[in-house]
């Protein structure tokens, strides 16, 4: 009695597994929460594969220097350099269908960790760093990111990054953008949209040393490389003091940098406009003598001064008693 109803079951099995309506396909296994962005995979990204049936296919995969990953029980390496996840999805699941391992595998791929799309932010900055491009980054983001300039920061930005071009060749381009045209003019045409491989660069700002007979010596910010003269330079410095030299001296390294050039300036004929201005550039040191015979002259007579006034004075007591 027992073996005629097992036989009506297994005859019945097929009949009743037909009049089941379709279902949707099983889910594979979820390998955590990662939430980053679906952005084309790199060089040594991480990226988590699920096969739905097979634990062992289950794992996160770091993509190597060929731009490939490598699965156990796969022959064939998988290239997903350039691919979406959803595409990367479709590759291992042909891959796993080719070698007859599945029927039709159920593949989910996730973004682990992104590393293929490093930027990094260095030089007259709060916060120098580096991080992954995410989605659409643009150069004030990554401004902020690095909590914005420093107060030794220069007029310029520079952005380089490895353009590639489709025969297969590349070239390295440095583009400069000025801090007023993208902070304070906020041209649009100036915040670069990144996408990862670019090195920002902000550079410290030109400085100009004045030293001597001034008022107030010390370093001076050229804000303006085009506009920066003696005259100017030494109104920041407050003006000359009493004993300054007819001639001034400006020292600037040579273009090899293993000495420096003495340049004579007509300090009074500038001042009294019998000649033009001479510009400065980044790093030169002014430099204003000390008239020392007319210091000399000027304490004679300030001694002879007081000599003076004392000896009138003590005639006059003298002359009272």
């Amino acid at each position: 009695m027992k073996s005629l109803l097992l036989i009506s079951l297994l005859l019945l099995a097929p009949a009743l597994t037909a009049q089941q309506p379709n279902q949707p396909p099983p889910q594979p296994q979820e390998l955590g929460g990662y939430n980053l962005p679906s952005q084309p995979v790199g060089v040594d990204d991480l990226i988590a594969v699920s096969v739905y049936g097979a634990p062992e296919l289950t794992r996160t995969v770091r993509v190597s220097q060929s731009g490939e990953i490598r699965l156990p029980m796969l022959k064939q390496r998988i290239k997903v350099t350039g691919l979406l996840p959803s595409a990367i999805e479709e590759a291992i699941a042909k891959a796993l269908s080719d070698e007859q391992l599945f029927v039709d595998p159920v593949v989910t791929v996730h973004i682990a960790e992104y590393k293929s799309r490093p930027i990094s932010v260095a030089g007259a900055v709060k916060r120098p760093l580096t991080f992954q491009a995410y989605g659409v980054v643009t150069l004030l983001d990554a401004l902020t990111r690095a909590e914005g300039l420093s107060t030794d920061a220069g007029p310029e930005i520079l952005v380089t990054r490895l353009e590639k071009y489709e025969d297969g060749t590349s070239k390295t381009l440095t583009r400069r953008i000025p801090v007023k045209g993208l902070i304070d003019a906020a041209d649009p045409e100036l915040n670069l949209k990144l996408i990862g491989g670019e090195e920002i660069r902000v550079p410290d700002v030109g400085k100009v040393f004045v030293v001597g007979n001034v008022k107030k010596p010390g370093a001076f910010r050229i804000e303006d490389s085009n506009d920066t003269t003696v005259m100017k330079v030494l109104a920041q410095a407050e003006g000359l003091l009493p004993y300054a030299q007819k001639l001034a001296y400006i020292y600037r390294k040579e273009a090899t940098g293993t000495g420096k050039n003495e340049i004579a300036i007509p300090l009074e004929d500038i001042m009294k406009r019998k000649a033009t201005d001479v510009p400065l550039m980044a790093n030169d040191i002014l430099y204003i003598p000390d008239n020392t015979s007319k210091r000399k002259t000027m304490t004679a007579l300030d001694r002879m001064a007081t000599f003076g006034a004392g000896t009138v004075s003590g005639m006059l007591i003298w002359r009272g008693r």
